[in-house]
């Protein structure tokens, strides 16, 4: 212990004294041979994600998990100073966008770098068919990921694993074989079923065809999660139609990003959504909804075009779009309206709430950030057509901003007991790169802190406690996530240390990639990950298998 002492000394010396002036919240190494924690947190204000009030406390970690909690005396390998700083359990994404990046490059630095610990992801599906789930799991945890991360299967991927891009219903023997796939999936460690219902192939699935694919995931005790038929004007039946799905499938049902995109209805439908839930969840109805906090919304330029004409894919598109006659029959519907499409347009106000932000082609690029009425107008074009040109000119999905919802509904929604906090965004391959949809939107790299920062700490549209509760406590309980989501002894050790004084999401729609400030360290399992605000390169991750899934006796419940 002398010559440890001695060596430390005369490295402060050298160091000019400095290490005694850092930072308060800094990490300073303990004596391993003495440790009997491998990380111990000191003078934190702890949340415990319950919804509590903060505890002024040492949190010591051991093995990837919490084990005790209070006064601390002995010392960690780890020594990490909270003076002043909010300690909480690591946030939740409820609705991530990371399932194809995550092979690319487990680091999720952005994620991380806005606190968020767990991400939940399958929107659109995994990134493999069903039967390759095992060995898209087994790749995540060979190569590490720096995030915990659990996925849905899409009802989609059934459909077109049997259909192809068709618009018909299935028959009997095909929805069994769609049934086998969403089998194949869940045993194989999915969440639930996923649908996003405003995108063809989609969109053509019947609510009977959905309530008999997802009955299969509701065996596997399952959740359906839904990006609903439309969140405009009809978003109340949207929300109705989910909830028949999972009641008459037996299983709980999440909306995902809930919101009102129609101006009318701003301050009256949002109203009308919660006594829908309400309801429900009276009648036992396990059902609730998850959001993110900008009044953007953003998504491919194809979703302004009705669903018929996606039928048989993306060559198909292209065909029609090059089509005069077509293209009169689609203008005329953005106006009348079309059976099964939810016309986005209309929802963000017309054309000047239509923001390009990846066209997906060099010659195109000029008009990124541009509204498609600005883009018209310096074309010569009607609004339609240029956008439309944009999709058939695009090598790959082009992507827009739709401004289209309010902060009035937003603030409701946060006010919500049931709700949680999803960023409908990926983690990126590299930090000042989009994420893995393309779309450069703020929410990728802002949207858990600006939840406390704007809406709990500034507005206080809700107690810092109470948006600490719906990024964990909340979205793990909601997910069945054993022994996450809390600070509590035996969890697991996700961490979020915050300054919330200096807590700020930086990121704006003018420059969407920019870092957050004031998430100093995280830890996932029991590892620092982020350190003083730097990626330690550390990739301690789980890979969060659902109900169904057939784990080998010896892996630990996760």
């Amino acid at each position: 212990m002398r010559r440890f002492l001695s060596r430390f000394h005369s490295r402060a010396l050298v160091a000019g004294a400095m290490l005694w002036c850092a930072p308060l919240a800094m990490i300073a190494q303990g004596n391993p041979a003495d440790s009997i924690f491998d990380v111990v947190i000191r003078n934190g204000r702890v949340l415990d994600g319950s919804g509590n009030p903060w505890i002024l406390a040492d949190v010591a970690i051991r093995n990837g998990r919490f084990v005790r909690i209070g006064k601390v005396a002995e010392q960690g390998r780890r020594e990490i100073d909270a003076r002043g700083k909010y300690v909480s359990p690591g946030w939740i994404d409820m609705m991530d966008q990371s399932g194809s990046v995550l092979p690319r490059s487990g680091r999720a630095e952005n994620k991380l770098r806005m606190g968020v610990t767990t991400a939940i992801g399958g929107e659109g599906g995994t990134p493999v068919p069903a039967a390759r789930i095992p060995e898209y799991f087994a790749r995540l945890e060979q190569q590490g990921i720096s995030i915990n991360f659990g996925t849905y299967f899409s009802e989609t991927q059934a459909r077109v694993a049997v259909l192809g891009q068709s618009a018909r219903a299935p028959n009997a023997d095909e929805l069994t074989r769609m049934r086998a796939i969403m089998d194949t999936a869940m045993q194989a460690g999915a969440m639930g079923m996923t649908t996003a219902l405003i995108y063809p192939p989609s969109s053509y699935a019947t609510t009977d065809e959905l309530v008999e694919v997802a009955k299969v995931a509701a065996k596997y005790g399952g959740v359906y999660a839904s990006h609903i038929r439309g969140e405009g004007a009809e978003v109340v039946d949207a929300v109705k139609e989910a909830i028949a799905i999972g009641e008459r499938a037996g299983m709980p049902v999440e909306i995902f990003h809930l919101k009102v995109a129609h101006q009318p209805g701003w301050g009256v439908l949002m109203d009308s959504v919660r006594r829908a839930v309400d309801a429900a969840r009276a009648r036992n109805v396990d059902v609730a909804a998850d959001v993110y906090v900008y009044t953007a919304g953003g998504t491919g330029l194809e979703a302004t075009i009705p669903s018929w004409a996606h039928e048989g894919g993306r060559d198909s598109l292209r065909a029609r779009l090059a089509d005069s006659t077509v293209r009169t029959r689609l203008k005329r519907e953005l106006r009348t309206g079309s059976p099964g499409w939810w016309n986005i347009v209309e929802a963000a106000g017309g054309w000047g709430g239509v923001v390009l932000v990846n066209a997906q082609n060099p010659d195109n690029a000029r008009f990124h950030t541009k509204a498609i009425a600005q883009i018209a107008k310096e074309t010569g074009k009607d609004p339609a057509d240029a956008a439309w040109d944009l999709v058939a000119q695009g090598n790959g999905r082009v992507m827009a901003v739709y401004h289209m919802m309010s902060e009035q509904d937003i603030e409701t929604a946060l006010r919500f007991p049931w709700t949680s906090i999803g960023s409908d965004a990926g983690a990126v391959v590299e930090v000042g790169v989009p994420d893995a949809t393309g779309l450069p939107h703020p929410r990728a790299f802002g949207n858990a802190v600006r939840v406390v920062s704007r809406y709990a700490r500034d507005r206080k549209v809700l107690s810092v406690e109470e948006a600490i509760r719906k990024m964990t406590s909340w979205p793990a309980t909601r997910m069945r996530l054993a022994d996450r989501g809390v600070i509590r002894e035996g969890a697991w050790a996700d961490v979020t240390i915050f300054d919330l004084e200096t807590l700020d999401d930086r990121a704006t729609y003018e420059k969407p990639m920019d870092l957050p400030s004031g998430i100093e360290h995280v830890l996932v399992n029991g590892v620092i990950v982020i350190e003083n605000g730097r990626h330690t390169g550390a990739t301690p991750g789980h890979v969060l298998r659902g109900p169904g899934a057939r784990r080998p006796s010896a892996e630990p419940p996760r």
